[in-house]
């Protein structure tokens, strides 16, 4: 089993040590025969940022593979989604067990994740070197 999550896309653009990638993320039965006749495939037309000092290789239009670990996939799912949720669980029993005003503690509870996402954003250039994609020809 690949320790790897990649997806095929193709070069969109290339300025300063940043490949931009775009990337087509479909569900499951979107590669289904009869897909286009069915609601439920869907599609998404993503860019990934890929920082790289080898940009000189890759062109414009060219097919690629991004690829990212599993832990650093995790990483992220934890700082995006796993953290922001124990933090508005936790703010909001506190608030619950403070106030008993159940509307005030889910406002003091969502109050809670503008810092914390404020935080992300100031830390984001460490974050970036930390949660990167790869690519390969």
């Amino acid at each position: 089993m690949s320790n790897k999550i990649t997806h095929s896309g193709t070069v969109k653009s290339i300025m300063d040590g940043c490949i931009k990638v775009q990337i087509v993320q479909t569900s499951a039965c979107a590669a289904c025969k009869v897909a286009s006749h069915c609601n439920a495939a869907e599609s998404k037309i993503k860019i990934v940022d890929v920082f790289t000092t080898d940009t000189a290789s890759y062109q414009v239009g060219q097919e690629v593979t991004v690829w990212a670990s599993k832990d650093v996939a995790n990483r992220a799912l934890l700082l995006g989604f796993g953290a922001p949720f124990l933090l508005l669980i936790c703010v909001l029993m506190i608030a619950l067990k403070l106030t008993s005003d159940e509307g005030l503690a889910a406002l003091v509870a969502l109050a809670s994740l503008v810092p914390y996402y404020l935080a992300l954003w100031a830390m984001k250039n460490r974050i970036q070197q930390q949660i990167a994609f790869n690519i390969e020809k």
